[in-house]
């Protein structure tokens, strides 16, 4: 009998980042906010002061909303710069495509979808090129907007050189560029560049800003780095249910998160917990990583029969690639003792060498 694992309802899971809580600097700030009362539906100072420090980071006079979920943040940006008879060109695992149950059609009244391929969920100048150019015809929907995961969805980061690239090709074709930036402080913490270069300067012109994954309880900033393209957007987000009336309790932790510097700090901690657990894997025999880690997930290929039996133990990760590609998520609040949990657990797990389960 092999030794007893670790009680995983005692540890961190690696399922996603959304299983983590608040953050400390969130929690504080959401906690300073509920005192007294304050104007409602984002005239509050919390909120004013949150749209200023999003200014300051990003080094521009952009438009700020804030929206519940990151569905409802991609898909009213994609709804406010698209028509119906429109697409959006996006790669074929992003989370518009695959986790957003067809939200960018609802929000936009029919906007298609044009989903490409491209190496490690990353897209490509030469695939978007043709993309966005079309078919030219009436019958199919017309290109209109180019939308790029920063990290992906195979945690792989596009550099500041491949968005300018991608936002060259976009701007040949009149397209507005999108960026779900669900993840994007984990690839700033990779890339070690400024927001501003990641984004506007390198040709984005509408993000959808993550907090949730990232030491918020909920809420995601959409940033309009092109004010046109903002033109009545608080009235989509008002229709979409989108416009909170207790607005402070949204923007109040986006407040603690970045005046203190986590929004970078817990980024760069998730990375790091990432990154050791991508060593401790490639030392277990059996065990094939399937994409290079560079944010906050590692993506390895472990047998059916291990995946079950850690799931019977009570570990929590998603099957993401095939039947035995999994994707381990860490968190702002993961730990080293976490890591070791999970990696001794599965190597406990592994077949003998020679012998097929």
């Amino acid at each position: 009998m092999p030794p007893t694992s670790p009680d995983p309802r005692e540890l961190r899971q690696f399922a996603s980042d959304n299983y983590a809580g608040l953050c400390p600097s969130a929690a504080g700030a959401l906690v300073r906010a509920n005192a007294g009362h304050v104007p409602a539906y984002g005239d509050d100072p919390w909120s004013a002061r949150a749209v200023a420090l999003l200014r300051q980071l990003f080094e521009i006079e952009c438009e700020v909303f804030f929206c519940f979920n990151g569905t409802a943040a991609n898909c009213l940006a994609l709804s406010a710069v698209c028509q119906p008879h429109q697409a959006v060109v996006c790669h074929e695992v992003s989370h518009l495509v695959t986790d957003e149950c067809g939200a960018a059609g609802f929000f936009g009244r029919g906007l298609s979808l044009h989903a490409v391929p491209g190496p490690e969920a990353r897209l490509v100048p030469e695939v978007v090129e043709r993309a966005l150019r079309g078919r030219g015809d009436v019958h199919s929907p017309l290109p209109r907007a180019l939308s790029l995961t920063q990290a992906t969805e195979w945690g792989t980061v596009y550099s500041v050189e491949a968005v300018r690239e991608l936002g060259a090709v976009a701007r040949r074709h009149q397209a507005v560029v999108h960026m779900d930036g669900a993840r994007l402080a984990n690839a700033l913490a990779e890339l070690g560049c400024t927001p501003a270069d990641l984004t506007w300067r390198a040709g984005v012109d509408v993000l959808c800003l993550g907090g949730t994954k990232n030491g918020l309880a909920v809420g995601e900033a959409v940033l309009f780095f092109r004010s046109d393209l903002a033109r009545e957007f608080a009235w989509r987000c008002k229709q979409a249910g989108q416009l909170a009336s207790k607005m402070r309790f949204l923007t109040a932790p986006w407040v603690g998160l970045l005046e203190s510097g986590d929004w970078l700090a817990n980024a760069r901690h998730a990375n790091a917990m990432a990154d050791l657990l991508d060593q401790r894997l490639r030392r277990v025999a059996g065990v094939r990583v399937l994409a290079p880690r560079q944010a906050n997930s590692v993506f390895v290929q472990i047998p059916v029969s291990v995946s079950a039996g850690l799931r019977e133990a009570g570990w929590r990760f998603y099957t993401f690639i095939g039947d035995d590609g999994v994707r381990l998520m860490c968190s702002w609040d993961t730990t080293p003792a976490d890591v070791a949990a999970l990696v001794t657990d599965l190597e406990r797990r592994m077949p003998e060498e020679g012998v097929t389960l």
